[in-house]
C-alpha cells in the first residue's frame, strides 16, 4: 500500500516539472506576441503565467524535498514544506488576482487598439498548453494541497487565456473592447475566493488546528468504550500535512499494571482510530489517577 501512494506522489512530481516547463514556454509566447499584437491582454497573461511558473516551480522542489528522510533536527522530516509552499501559492494567485482586477480596471477607462488576429493565435497556443498541463494534475490535485495550488493556478492561467481568446474575436470583428477587462474581474474574484479557501486550510495546519471531520467529544467517548480505559483527557489531534494525521492522549486506567499489559489496549486504540477516523500516527501516555484535571482539552500551560 505504502508503495503505491509512493507511486503517486512521484507522479505528482513529475507532472509538475512538465507543467512547468509549459507554462515558461506560454509565457515566452505570450511576451513576444503580446509586444508584436500591442496587446496589453497577452502581456498581463504572460505576467500571470511567469508568476504562475515560479510559483508551479515551487511546488515542484517542495514536493522533491518532502521527500527527504526524518533527522535528529526534522524529527517529522520535511512533509509540511508542501503546506509552506501551498500557502504561498494561494497568497501569490490572490495578489496576481488583485493585480489583474485593477489592470481590468483601467483597460475599461483607457482601452488600446490591438492586433485581434494575432491576439487571438497566441491565445490559442496558450490555452491548449494550459489545458494540457490542467488534464496532467487534474488526476492528483485532490490529494494534496500542494499540487491543488498550482492546479488552480493553472485553472486561472486557462481561463485568461479564454477570456483573451474572447476578446480578440470581439476586437477583431466588432471592435468591442470592454469585454476583456469585464470577464477578467470576474474570473479573478473566482480564484481569489478559490485560493482564500486554500490559505485558510494550510493556515489551519501550520496552527496544528483540528482537521475538518475529526469530532474529538466522539473520539473520546469512542476510545472509552475500550475494556480497560477508565477515562480520555489532554487530546491533540493535528495534521502534519493534508494526509498524515497524528493523535495523543493521556489515558487513565481502571486499574495500576505493568506497562506490558498496556499493549493490547493500545492496539486497539490504533485500530480504531485508523479504521474509523483515519489517523496513522497515535501517541498515548497511559496513566492510574495521576491527573487531577480529567478535561478533554487541557489549558493549563
Amino acid at each position: 500500500m505504502a508503495h503505491h501512494h509512493d507511486r503517486h506522489a512521484d507522479g505528482g512530481g513529475r507532472r509538475l516539472l512538465v507543467v512547468t516547463v509549459l507554462n515558461i514556454l506560454i509565457t515566452i509566447a505570450e511576451v513576444i506576441g503580446g509586444i508584436m499584437a500591442n496587446s496589453l491582454a497577452l502581456l498581463s497573461d504572460a505576467v500571470h503565467n511567469l508568476s504562475d511558473t515560479i510559483a508551479i516551480l515551487l511546488a515542484y522542489i517542495a514536493r522533491r524535498i518532502s521527500g527527504k528522510a526524518s533527522n535528529e533536527r526534522k524529527t517529522f522530516g520535511y512533509k509540511r514544506i508542501e503546506i509552506l509552499a501551498a500557502f504561498f501559492n494561494a497568497l501569490v494567485l490572490i495578489g496576481i488576482s488583485a493585480f489583474l482586477v485593477l489592470e481590468a480596471i483601467k483597460r475599461f477607462q483607457d482601452p488600446e487598439p490591438i492586433k485581434g488576429l494575432l491576439m487571438f493565435v497566441v491565445a490559442t497556443a496558450g490555452l491548449l498548453f494550459n489545458l494540457f498541463a490542467v488534464i496532467l494534475l487534474r488526476k492528483h490535485s485532490g490529494r494534496n494541497l500542494n499540487i491543488r495550488s498550482a492546479y488552480l493556478h493553472l485553472i486561472g492561467d486557462t481561463l485568461s487565456s479564454f477570456v483573451v481568446i474572447l476578446g480578440s474575436v470581439l476586437i477583431y470583428f466588432f471592435s468591442i473592447y470592454w469585454i476583456d477587462p469585464l470577464v477578467t474581474i470576474l474570473i479573478s474574484i473566482y480564484l481569489i475566493k478559490e485560493a482564500w479557501n486554500i490559505v485558510k486550510e494550510t493556515a489551519d495546519i501550520l496552527m496544528q488546528s483540528t482537521p475538518k471531520g475529526i469530532d474529538i467529544p466522539a473520539i473520546r467517548k469512542e476510545l472509552e468504550g475500550i475494556e480497560g480505559i477508565s477515562n480520555i483527557h489532554h487530546v491533540h489531534v493535528w495534521a502534519l500535512n493534508d494526509q498524515d494525521y497524528h493523535f495523543e492522549c493521556h489515558a487513565d486506567l481502571e486499574a495500576d499494571q505493568h506497562v506490558s499489559a498496556t499493549s493490547s489496549i493500545r492496539e486497539q486504540m490504533e485500530s480504531l482510530l485508523s479504521a474509523k477516523h483515519g489517523i496513522g500516527h497515535v501517541t498515548v501516555q497511559f496513566e492510574f489517577g495521576a491527573c487531577d484535571d480529567k478535561a478533554t482539552i487541557h489549558n493549563g500551560n
